[in-house]
């Protein structure tokens, strides 16, 4: 069996978001207080393999089944790579390291369950989630990369040190913010330790690493005004991430001055979620497959 490349950058768009929604389940275990509702791994319980006898047990038992899925879809993603026609190695490379993060963190996971939801293993389960949608994003957009097509960088070197900055803040936001949550009140379950911080402390943290992502978000904005190679090579993908990040941030604030409710944290982890797919996108517009001709390199970034 072959694939054509438009058929295999499907499989990779099925991975990215299998490993997408898998975060959400994850923090729909956590946020409902079921994350001990299996006290053991792989098994449910040291009596049962499978136990959906209660609400927190079935809600994590949904959760880690679903890992069959994600596991399901990111083989597909290797597999794929080694089948589709033209063979290209970059995407194997990439697909092999979505199979690393998903092994990592079911390893992760089961060690998190197993000290009880220490906030550092949980931290460190949601990080590598993040990690593995960055992956994701890489491979979707390579994918969809023409063959033979040398990859050029579309940016002054400037703004792409700047895009790296902008992408490196993302990340910080993404880490201060497991902070918040591991000095929270959603630990996935009451018997869980919290981090020895104040919440509002690890909110200010998270906070000031939100403002200057976007605050540097906008001195790219600016420049893309004033460069019209640079504008029409990012101006859509940072106005894309504008428009999460800034969405993201609000959310966070409202979240915290009503308490963190539950669902309000939900949406904030799918924006998270949003925020490191839109980062991901706008590092990778700094350099595309794309022929070295101006007029037909700017045709071809208005149509994308």
């Amino acid at each position: 069996m072959r694939f054509t490349p438009a058929r295999y950058r499907t499989f990779a768009i099925w991975a990215l978001i299998a490993l997408s929604v898998i975060i959400v389940s994850g923090a729909a275990v956590r946020l409902t207080g079921s994350g001990l509702g299996c006290d053991d791994w792989p098994r449910c319980s040291s009596e049962k393999l499978i136990d959906v006898s209660s609400m927190h047990a079935a809600i994590e038992q949904l959760n880690r089944l679903f890992t069959g899925v994600v596991g399901a879809a990111v083989i597909l993603a290797v597999l794929g790579a080694y089948r589709r026609v033209p063979f290209r190695s970059d995407l194997p490379t990439l697909a092999w390291l979505l199979v690393f993060g998903v092994l990592l963190n079911a390893i992760v996971g089961g060690i998190s369950v197993l000290v009880d939801l220490h906030p550092m293993w949980v931290q460190s389960h949601f990080l590598i989630s993040m990690f593995t949608v960055v992956i994701g994003t890489m491979l979707v957009r390579r994918a969809g990369e023409p063959d033979g097509v040398p990859r050029r960088r579309m940016v002054d070197g400037a703004t792409e040190k700047l895009v790296w900055v902008h992408f490196a803040l993302s990340c910080l936001a993404i880490f201060t913010g497991t902070i918040v949550t591991g000095s929270g009140p959603h630990a996935g379950d009451e018997t869980a330790v919290r981090l020895d911080i104040k919440i509002s402390t690890a909110a200010q943290i998270h906070g000031v690493s939100v403002v200057s992502t976007i605050a540097v978000a906008v001195v790219l904005a600016v420049g893309t005004m004033r460069n019209r190679r640079t504008k029409v090579a990012i101006q859509q993908a940072l106005s894309r991430w504008m428009a999460i990040g800034v969405a993201q941030a609000l959310l966070g604030y409202a979240q915290y001055f009503n308490g963190v409710p539950a669902l309000m944290v939900g949406f904030h982890i799918v924006g998270s979620i949003g925020v490191m797919w839109a980062s991901t996108l706008l590092l990778l517009d700094t350099r595309r497959a794309m022929v070295p001709v101006d007029e037909v390199l700017s045709a071809e970034l208005v149509r994308t």
